[in-house]
């Protein structure tokens, strides 16, 4: 489960009472000079006993976590679990920092937080240490701040490469929650710089690509990324329209199934809905516009799509010792309807992944849906 001559250990726990998923989590994560602990817990337990738990067991430890809509844990996809992984000081050199009050997030704001944390580890590692050095965000999935936030975090951060995860609360929809000193906080993100002497890489893939059925944003809400026009019609019905369907027959499910495609500098990223509004509009989980040009999705194979990922993970950087996945919950109830979830679990636990199902996934500068991206570990040092 672990390669703790590494400095890296991985574990979890599926204890319901929040002390107990702690203690069984830190006997498997502790050891020697920990530099840093990331967790993804369920927003099942009792928040209010996890935090001070969290604080009690890992000290002084640079601690970062979310909540989440899934962990996927050393033995794979998993709900209602703690689940994390602990790096040593030989393994990694940690900052962080954490931006508040999202909903009143400005690009300055990021900026000076993102400059206070570099500037602290150059203090430390030396002023090259971008080149040996990944960030990763955890922000409130309910906040819909990231796309600011990322802009902000991509213009500070130059050639580091991001990536990262928006929190879940199990398709609830209604309160996320970032973990902080003890406490879990809404309208919180945290960022997390880790300069190592592994070899990684920050990857994303997703198993759709763009088709020849377009579609136009003719009215949108951006502030709140709420379409209520497509093709100069009432969006859900539209968009129902398109798929062959009625728009009552809109679930989670079809719009796990069926997201929409936007190209950007010869790539294709997606852009997933969350739900048909009363009125017929609907919500998206990214940022949207009027006047922007989406097609509706073509599917690739999702596992050998991501085997290849792996596969070619390998060929650049060896067998990865640890990966730290965030994947979009969309992707799991797919796998879920395609009776593909337990085929999946089984290629993430063979390489090494610990993370947790999101409600949007950061790459770089850009906040996508229905992706899976992360950061890979390899056992050789540069």
């Amino acid at each position: 489960m672990n390669s703790a001559e590494y400095g890296v250990k991985r574990g979890f726990s599926q204890a319901a009472d929040a002390h107990q998923a702690v203690t069984e989590l830190r006997a498997q994560i502790d050891q020697p000079d920990t530099a840093l602990v990331l967790l993804f817990c369920s927003p099942a337990y009792d928040l209010e006993q996890l935090g001070p738990a969290i604080a009690e067991a890992f000290g002084d430890t640079l601690t970062l976590g979310c909540t989440t809509a899934g962990e996927i844990t050393p033995q794979g996809y998993c709900t209602g679990s703690l689940t994390g992984l602990s790096l040593n000081r030989d393994a990694c050199h940690a900052d962080a920092v954490h931006i508040d009050r999202l909903s009143e997030f400005a690009f300055s704001h990021g900026l000076d937080s993102v400059r206070e944390v570099l500037a602290r580890m150059a203090q430390t590692e030396g002023p090259d240490f971008a080149s040996g050095t990944f960030a990763m965000l955890m922000i409130d999935g309910m906040s819909s701040a990231e796309d600011s936030v990322l802009s902000a975090l991509h213009a500070g951060l130059g050639e580091i490469p991001l990536f990262g995860g928006s929190a879940g609360d199990d398709l609830e929809f209604r309160r996320t929650w970032v973990y902080k000193d003890g406490c879990f906080h809404s309208d919180m993100a945290a960022l997390v710089l880790v300069h190592t002497p592994y070899p990684f890489r920050v990857f994303k893939t997703q198993h759709f690509v763009g088709s020849d059925t377009k579609m136009v944003i003719t009215g949108a809400d951006p502030l709140h990324r709420i379409v209520t026009e497509i093709n100069a019609e009432p969006a859900g019905r539209e968009f129902a329209r398109m798929l062959g369907m009625e728009v009552e027959e809109l679930t989670p499910m079809i719009f796990a199934t069926h997201p929409v495609v936007v190209r950007v500098g010869g790539a294709d990223y997606v852009r997933s809905i969350q739900k048909v509004n009363p009125d017929g509009s609907l919500s998206f989980f990214c940022a949207i516009d009027e006047g922007l040009v989406l097609s509706v999705a073509q599917t690739v194979e999702p596992y050998d799509n991501l085997a290849q990922v792996f596969d070619d993970l390998q060929a650049e950087i060896g067998p990865p010792q640890l990966i730290i996945g965030c994947e979009c919950v969309l992707r799991s109830l797919e796998m879920e309807r395609t009776q593909m979830k337990k085929r999946m679990g089984e290629l993430l636990i063979a390489n090494n992944v610990v993370g947790f199902n999101t409600y949007g996934e950061q790459f770089n500068a850009m906040h996508v849906n229905q992706t899976f991206t992360g950061v890979a570990l390899g056992r050789t040092r540069r």
